[in-house]
């Protein structure tokens, strides 16, 4: 189980930190995205079923991976990375079997 753990995250091309989102970057993407969906942006999910609340549906949008958000990973020596959000949410899921928001 480790070993498809390990194998999995050196398969995933994510260099710079964690495979995963982390707290602080998935509190942006969803306000940012709260923020767009605040202003009038269209939801890109069925929201019949969720409250109308901004921060609710980008919370579902985030936790379904399909928002169109591409974050960069930085570090001190000025290596960077461009990551796509839904490709980080592929991976916690497959790592962690949720995506806890």
């Amino acid at each position: 189980m480790k070993k498809d753990i390990i194998s999995l995250v050196k398969s995933s091309g994510v260099k710079v930190g964690p495979p995963r989102l982390t707290r602080y970057e998935k509190a942006r993407v969803i306000s940012a995205r709260a923020l767009q969906l605040d202003l009038g942006a269209f939801p890109l999910i069925d929201v019949s079923n969720l409250p109308k609340d901004p921060v609710e549906i980008a919370k579902e949008e985030l936790r379904r991976g399909v928002l169109p958000f591409t974050l960069i990973r930085r570090l001190p020596n000025g290596e960077r990375e461009l990551l796509p959000v839904s490709k980080l949410i592929e991976l916690e899921k497959k790592l962690f079997g949720f995506v806890e928001i």
